[in-house]
């Protein structure tokens, strides 16, 4: 047989180029789903994989699970365009997978959507934040709210705005990339990272690099639940790591055989409160640049033994509880590719305690000469101005950052000393203020049924009132912290504040109003208060509850033992001894 000739040869290259050209792209959109032998390959594959195994055990996956395995969520982008050209809003499981994109439709509570976004740490700078205003005038409600993820969320957008708003935020140099759905959420850090004169470690470069190794790795998006990342580097203002799916804890490290002095990260994992679970500590101990890569084999540990037949028990604390604490370090330990290092031996420094409302209110920073300012946001909400506003005194004053917390307010840092005060009168001048009572200061809640299909009670109206009726009556002056949350999705964290309210409907008489089940005695580790808040009172309407609650604190004052806090004194009594005290019983005949 004769030689090709050089037509023929680039010929039979062009032919090979394209069959190869059509296996990548085969590849990337996922069309090659599986071998000869039917083992799922791909991007996909730890999620396929998972899906078939719980088929061949005999069960039956969840539509959800159903749908995300007929087509990638991610690949869903043509799709959005139609229907947002055509004016029209998702159905059925379309709903979850648009919330891939960050497009949340949230009716009835609304017909419209949310956009939640990824900010990595919580940290944006001032021309994001006036673009963002821009945005939510332009295709939104003209506001937006800080989230218990240090996020933002804007509301009242179109059905034929929706890609408009998530191109906008493009734009910007920002995502709303997997923020919602069976994905991993905003990666939360120390907000006052970097300035932090208490601060072990900046947490600032650890989160950009989880925000990026989530958006550049597909299998991060397979997940059977959503899922929660923070980190704390020991600063002064709480994270609440501790209620994250992975908690990394700055720890000072001072000797011990095999220990070389400096700073590591505590691994915890399994935390989940709205399901009554603190992450525990797995007593492994990381070097900083060791966080985001064990961090990403727990979240494929997770994919792969998660429960894909009911959504109920699909978090990676039934995962742990099912397997078992070693089992699943086990297997963390194969996906990661190498034995943990564990911290027996270990001397760490004791961890110096958070300031429970340092996020309100001007502070020192390392910087010397500079300040930070804790701005106080009425239950989180912003109006397009002032969040135009508050661009420009970070401009003007500071570096142009602005980091918002978990605590639903932002904070302006870099402010010269001689700068504060015109910078605290620029802030007043916009409704807003670094100063507030002790109720205000510690007041969080969640969307509430104005905004979310799921809420019982309209909590953000209600926090407001609450705080009104709190402080014409209650002279505080040591930290409390309320918050309302609107269903069992826990989004405020009602189960770690001082007092913690749930929303329900309540039966009075042949009608049904909106009230709260209230809970006493919660807190997070970070203020060396974590435990999980004890239920004081069910069925508590609403009109009903602000007198009840100032009973609460009203009774805590007057028998608390000297600079005692709230936490202290409702963890010091047993529920009914402290329903007996504060009702005026005589603390003989409760002795007695």
């Amino acid at each position: 047989m004769s030689e090709f000739d050089d037509q023929q040869k680039q010929w039979l290259q062009g032919f090979v180029s394209g069959i190869e050209a059509r296996k990548a792209a085969d590849k990337l959109s996922n069309r090659t789903a599986t071998t000869a032998s039917g083992t799922p390959i791909g991007p996909d594959a730890l999620q396929h994989a998972a899906q078939d195994r719980a088929v061949a055990a005999g069960a039956r996956l969840v539509a959800e699970e159903k749908a995300k395995r007929e087509r990638h969520p991610l690949d869903r982008w043509d799709e959005l365009v139609a229907r947002s050209e055509a004016g029209q809003f998702p159905k059925g499981t379309d709903v979850l997978l648009t919330k891939y994109h960050g497009l949340f439709y949230v009716a009835p509570a609304q017909d419209s959507y949310m956009c939640r976004l990824r900010i990595p740490n919580g940290i944006l700078n001032a021309w994001q934040m006036t673009g963002l205003a821009d945005a939510a005038d332009s295709f939104g409600g003209g506001y937006a709210d800080v989230t218990t993820r240090a996020n933002l969320q804007i509301r009242e957008i179109p059905a034929q705005h929706g890609v408009d708003l998530l191109l906008a935020v493009q734009d910007l140099g920002l995502t709303a990339r997997g923020s919602g759905a069976d994905n991993i959420r905003n990666i939360t850090g120390s907000p006052t990272a970097g300035v932090d004169p208490q601060e072990l470690w900046d947490t600032r470069p650890l989160c950009r690099a989880m925000h990026h190794y989530i958006l550049n790795h597909r299998e991060m998006y397979g997940l059977p639940r959503k899922f929660n990342i923070a980190f704390d580097g020991g600063g002064r203002v709480p994270v609440l790591e501790d209620t994250n799916d992975i908690g990394f804890v700055a720890a000072r490290v001072t000797g011990g055989e095999g220990f070389e002095p400096g700073i590591y990260f505590r691994l915890q994992l399994g935390g989940i409160t709205g399901h009554l679970d603190f992450a525990f500590d797995t007593e492994v101990l990381l070097k900083p640049g060791e966080c985001v890569t064990v961090a990403g084999a727990v979240v494929r540990a997770f994919a792969a033994h998660g429960d894909r037949t009911n959504r109920q028990k699909a978090r990676m604390k039934y995962v742990i509880d099912r397997m078992g604490r070693d089992a699943f370090l086990a297997e963390v330990e194969k996906e990661h590719g190498a034995k943990l290092r564990r911290a027996r031996g270990a001397v760490i420094a004791p961890r110096l305690p958070a300031d429970k409302h340092g996020h309100v209110g001007v502070h020192a920073q390392k910087q010397p000469g500079l300040s930070y300012l804790g701005v106080v946001l009425p239950v989180g909400r912003l109006t397009g101005g002032q969040m135009r506003g508050l661009a420009e005194i970070a401009q003007r004053f500071g570096s142009g950052t602005l980091r918002l917390t978990v605590w639903q307010n932002l904070l302006i840092s870099d402010v010269a000393d001689r700068d504060v005060g015109v910078c605290v009168a620029a802030i007043a001048a916009l409704g807003l203020g670094v100063e507030a009572s002790a109720v205000r200061r510690g007041l969080v809640a969640c969307t509430g049924n104005a905004g979310c299909k799921f809420a019982a009670s309209n909590t953000k109206g209600h926090a407001l009132k609450l705080a009104d009726w709190l402080e014409a009556r209650l002279a505080i002056d040591l930290p409390v912290n309320i918050h309302l949350t609107g269903c069992h999705h826990s989004c405020a964290q009602h189960y770690v504040g001082d007092i913690g309210l749930i929303a329900v409907k309540v039966d009075r008489g042949e009608e049904t109003v909106e009230g709260y089940n209230v809970f006493v005695g919660g807190g997070a580790a970070a203020t060396g208060e974590q435990a999980m808040a004890r239920e004081y009172a069910t069925a508590v309407a609403f009109d009903e509850l602000p007198p009840l609650v100032e009973k609460l604190l009203a009774g805590w004052l007057a028998h608390r033992r000297e600079a005692e806090s709230f936490h202290d004194f409702s963890r010091r009594h047993e529920i009914g001894a402290l329903r007996a005290l504060v009702e005026g019983v005589p603390e003989k005949a409760l002795a007695a």
